[in-house]
């Protein structure tokens, strides 16, 4: 069977350089044989606050509502609503992630955030026994394509902007990889916006030439779940001392007082 490709896609124009990005995904994807799906948020006008309209029928707790519990009892339940459920089944068919947007103050627009708060509900993407390297979505890759309004130099250990591997850490670990993806090396068209018509060309090129063999890739480097103590989630005392007479972190989460590691959030093999 024809690998599945999912694509959550997050900007209002379909003259954006992101449609265009988009665009060039589901052609080449396509032409390779993969089933390519998109999700358009802004044209499917997908709600982006979660809230307990989520569910169908009674909650459990109206009066101390937590949407967490509320929505992992109403996924078993099979009470979540229709919008929520027909991403969820997108989701569960695909076999390659790929979320394309603009950075909006250093992480996702508003309605990409939603889809990932209400669409990756506890049961269903994540529990506390399946998360990270074991977690539920362990055979599926996933990867960020997204562009920046500030240049590549910006977005630096020396940049006013900061390192790009610490902004990407809270969406690479913090969502992907905790739900157990193979986390692909981030697409970041740096500053199209400011860009020469060429070079913009020039970046769907090369993008272009990235969507070919995709799912081949390695994914980055995470630290396995089983390198942690089981009651205090910190590193097992003989993984510590493992990684204690390195130059760098481990992760640039884990980083163990070290300088952090280098291109870790954007190549493989870090």
């Amino acid at each position: 069977m024809a690998k599945k490709v999912l694509i959550v896609y997050a900007h209002q124009s379909s003259g954006s350089f992101n449609a265009a990005a988009k665009n060039t995904a589901v052609e080449v994807l396509t032409a390779q044989g993969f089933t390519v799906e998109v999700s358009d948020l802004y044209a499917m006008g997908f709600k982006a606050s979660a809230t307990a309209e989520d569910i169908k029928g009674e909650v459990m707790n109206a009066e101390n509502f937590c949407y967490m519990k509320e929505t992992k009892l109403a996924w078993e339940q099979g009470k979540l609503s229709d919008d929520i459920t027909k991403e969820q089944s997108k989701l569960t068919e695909a076999d390659l992630v790929i979320f394309q947007f603009p950075m909006y103050w250093f992480g996702v627009p508003a309605i990409l955030k939603g889809w990932i708060d209400r669409v990756l509900t506890n049961g269903f993407a994540f529990s506390q026994e399946k998360r990270y390297s074991q977690g539920i979505f362990k055979d599926k890759k996933a990867m960020l394509s997204f562009t920046t309004g500030s240049l590549e130099s910006m977005f630096s250990p020396t940049g006013i902007n900061g390192d790009m591997h610490v902004t990407l850490w809270p969406l690479q670990n913090g969502i992907l990889h905790y739900c157990g993806f193979q986390v692909l090396t981030p697409w970041i068209f740096w500053a199209p916006a400011s860009a020469a018509a060429e070079d913009r060309k020039s970046m769907l090129e090369s993008w272009s030439t990235r969507l070919q063999g995709l799912l081949e890739e390695k994914p980055l480097s995470f630290i396995p779940l089983d390198c942690f103590d089981e009651k205090t989630f910190q590193l097992k005392p003989n993984v510590y001392e493992r990684h204690a007479s390195k130059t760098f972190g481990v992760t640039v989460g884990i980083y163990l007082n070290k300088p952090l590691p280098p291109h870790s959030q954007k190549k493989a093999g870090y």
